[in-house]
């Protein structure tokens, strides 16, 4: 069974047409790591023995792919933002009813920070509380709205504000 098994995946990768189009762009290794930087000047790197001793390396003895990448080192590169698109609606999540008291007042550290989230600068945060404060039945909906709905709303009226609008061009 295994022996059909080897022939039947060997006809599929050399009969597959793909197979010429992945060896445009090869890999050179898993990733990034301490086991990336350990082994990467092994003689012929690309083959299967130094890429396991990596991958080993990296999963084995501390997390140091994940440390890596978080921390942009050991050949991992990242853009220092944490699923930046959804931060402002987790924080509206968690601080739901702060957020839409401090947004009927026009000012509160609650708002202050889900503008900072939302990447209106601070000179802009009391133009910011301001229209969150004329459009907050709109905004709020009468308690009909989630966070998400919140943070949605919030971006269409910042891209109509005359002030807001470059901050939400610029998310």
């Amino acid at each position: 069974m295994m022996k059909k098994l080897l022939v039947f995946v060997s006809v599929l990768l050399l009969g597959f047409p793909a197979v010429e189009v992945l060896a445009v762009h090869p890999d050179t290794g898993p990733g990034c790591g301490l086991g990336k930087v350990a082994w990467q000047d092994y003689k012929n790197h690309d083959m299967i023995g130094p890429q396991l001793l990596m991958s080993t390396t990296n999963n084995t003895i501390l997390p140091w792919q994940a440390f890596g990448i978080t921390s942009g080192t050991l050949g991992c590169k990242n853009n220092g933002k944490w699923f930046a698109e959804h931060k402002a609606a987790v924080f509206a999540n968690v601080n739901f009813e702060d957020l839409q008291q401090e947004m009927a007042r026009g000012q509160g550290e609650h708002l202050a920070s889900l503008a900072t989230l939302m990447g209106v600068p601070a000179e802009q945060h009391p133009a910011f509380f301001a229209m969150t404060q004329e459009k907050y039945p709109m905004l709020t909906e009468a308690g009909q709205t989630s966070p998400v709905a919140l943070v949605n709303a919030l971006h269409d009226a910042m891209a109509a504000h005359p002030v807001l609008a470059k901050a939400v061009s610029n998310r």
